[in-house]
């Protein structure tokens, strides 16, 4: 009898659609599944795939390929990626038989259907299938006609990546997204009234395949039975999945700057407060790290998007970590040297 092959969930969406969140909910709520999770990450630090490890069930390296594959404690995997995926795929199904279900979020890759794609080589198309692509949506951004919660966030990842069309507007990419989609989750409902929630609704359908479902959730909660399972053997259907980028040639594309701080934090509030400042002065786009708290015993995470910065603590300081605030800052021509001079600056004012 051949092996069984792995079902793989593709979880697109823009920066700041809520992806992660999602992902930490199924992760905590698993109900038993052994769920490997492939996380796509930008900047020097680890931190979307370290707030995945940090979401309550604990979690080990294996020692494997640097760090890349770590162990969770309720059986699932969390693997982090850049341009290594195929290596990772091959590991992962040389462990078909203590995966249930791979999820993959698409945090580096604004377009679903070049992965779905690589579903199709023989190596992977042996040993996966495609269960679904599942598309969430930042309902309020739809609804004020942005798309995206930061469209300059969005537009600064999107050149970033050789796959994409940099000229395209957010709009063609939104509705690609919806064009590959199996599954649409409108993220962030409870912020719009019922007129709001109905225009959200119908800009989706009007772009989404025919049938597909739509189903709503505020900070990532959705029942697993709800994301998994659909079984839709997506790597046979994606070419017939009309694109604005199917025809598309190769184009050069601009960079966009990434770097970390090290920094002395004395106060929560006003490190909220300096960076708020900084974003407003120069072009950076996403702010992510750990800061350490004097007096504090719990790791601060802090991240941003745009002018929204959101804090909370997250675990204790491990003994054997260095405890010192780091963040990655992620924009357009940015000076380093010159960004912490000035945020220290800040920091230090009385």
């Amino acid at each position: 009898m051949p092996l069984r092959k792995i079902p793989a969930t593709i979880v697109t969406g823009f920066l700041g659609s809520g992806k992660t969140t999602l992902l930490r909910h199924l992760l905590t709520n698993a109900q038993g599944r052994r769920i490997a999770v492939i996380v796509n990450e930008f900047g020097e630090l680890g931190i979307d795939g370290e707030l995945l490890r940090a979401c309550g069930i604990g979690c080990d390296e294996s020692g494997a390929d640097n760090g890349q594959l770590f162990e969770l404690a309720n059986g699932c995997l969390c693997c982090t990626v850049q341009e290594e995926f195929a290596p990772v795929m091959e590991r992962l199904a040389e462990r078909r038989d203590q995966i249930d279900h791979l999820v993959i979020e698409t945090s580096g890759l604004a377009l679903p259907k070049p992965l779905v794609q690589a579903f199709q080589w023989p190596a992977l198309r042996n040993a996966f299938t495609v269960d679904a692509v599942v598309t969430v949506v930042d309902a309020p951004a739809v609804a004020a006609g942005t798309f995206a919660d930061n469209p300059v966030a969005v537009d600064a990842q999107r050149r970033a990546d050789e796959n994409l069309d940099h000229e395209s507007p957010l709009a063609e990419l939104f509705e690609d997204q919806l064009a590959t989609a199996d599954l649409v989750v409108l993220h962030k409902t409870d912020g719009l009234d019922a007129a709001a929630l109905a225009r959200v609704e119908a800009t989706v359908r009007a772009e989404a395949p025919a049938g597909v479902k739509l189903v709503q959730a505020q900070h990532g909660r959705l029942d697993p039975g709800v994301l998994l399972g659909l079984e839709r053997r997506v790597e046979d259907l994606i070419d017939e999945r009309r694109t604005h980028h199917d025809e598309e040639e190769d184009h050069d594309h601009d960079e966009f700057d990434s770097g970390a701080l090290n920094l002395e934090v004395a106060d929560r509030e006003r490190l909220i407060d300096a960076l708020a400042a900084l974003v407003r002065r120069h072009e950076i786009y996403r702010v992510k790290g750990f800061v350490a708290l004097p007096g504090a015993a719990m790791r601060l995470v802090v991240q941003g998007v745009g002018q929204r910065f959101d804090s909370h603590f997250d675990r204790a300081w491990r003994p054997d970590e260095a405890r010192q605030s780091r963040l990655v800052l992620i924009g357009d021509h940015l000076d380093f040297g010159a960004l912490r001079a000035e945020l220290q600056a800040a920091l230090n004012a009385h």
